[in-house]
């Protein structure tokens, strides 16, 4: 009789210390959980700060505002023409 109260009393404890071990470790996963979920919402935020930030950078009058600052482009006009010799036009070596 002794034998199995000692045994029982082993067997109360090694449930004791499994239910404390899984109740840590469950607490510790939804920790990890929430952490994931606060940086989930933080990359979303980030992604549609950028989208709106890309959709700003790419309006037409953002481009032409760079394309004549930058890379000093113009807008064609008729009375801006110029012509191209077919001479510059042709590749050297190459017999007419």
């Amino acid at each position: 009789m002794a034998r199995l109260n000692l045994l029982l009393v082993a067997m109360l404890l090694f449930s004791c210390v499994w239910l404390i071990r899984s109740s840590y470790e469950s607490r510790h996963l939804f920790v990890e959980l929430e952490k994931a979920q606060n940086r989930e919402h933080e990359l979303q935020s980030d992604r549609e700060r950028l989208l709106l930030d890309k959709r700003a950078q790419a309006t037409p009058l953002r481009v032409e505002k760079l394309a004549r600052e930058k890379l000093r482009m113009f807008s064609a006009t008729p009375a801006v023409t110029h012509y191209v010799n077919e001479a510059a036009s042709a590749p050297t070596g190459v017999a007419p």
